[in-house]
């Protein structure tokens, strides 16, 4: 009995956190200067993008063709196209992902992400869009020690100009 009690409060915590960042994410569209409803971004976006883009997912590690890209250029949002990373802050984490020190001034935001229960992790978002990148780590490498591990599927990237 008891298990079932915990198990009912469990699905509804469950719930209830889905429904609070359904909300929390409505309240924040408004803030970003390209919206889109849901049906747009449907459309726009693949299955996949739009359930790493627009639902917070994440892609199987090794899958991006991204994660191997070392040409020089830039790595734009999927959403929207906004100039996000450089290759030059690109590095090699061995993590299966697409993973810089830095992102290009401006080009990102970032907010607590609590949805695993042993950690708090930070979230991040294309500034202009809201879409989701990936995540923000303290173990990457110098001058910034930081490592945002990024979806592939949520960028695209265009080599400079030979």
């Amino acid at each position: 009995m008891q298990r079932r009690a915990f198990m009912g409060a469990l699905a509804l915590g469950l719930t209830s956190s889905g429904a609070t960042l359904l909300a929390a994410r409505r309240a924040t569209a408004a803030r970003f200067e390209i919206t889109r409803t849901e049906a747009e971004w449907k459309a726009r976006l693949s299955d996949l993008e739009y359930e790493v883009m627009r639902q917070e997912g994440t892609e199987r590690a090794f899958t991006s063709p991204l994660n191997e890209e070392k040409r020089p250029g830039l790595f734009h949002c999927k959403g929207c196209d906004q100039a996000l990373y450089s290759s030059a802050h690109k590095f090699d984490s061995g993590t299966g992902w697409p993973s810089f020190w830095q992102a290009l001034p401006d080009a990102i935001g970032t907010k607590p992400d609590r949805r695993l229960l042993v950690m708090v992790r930070t979230e991040c978002h294309c500034s202009r869009c809201g879409s989701h990148l990936g995540h923000i780590f303290d173990d990457g490498p110098p001058p910034t020690g930081k490592r945002h591990c990024i979806n592939g599927v949520s960028l695209t990237f265009r080599p400079d100009a030979a």
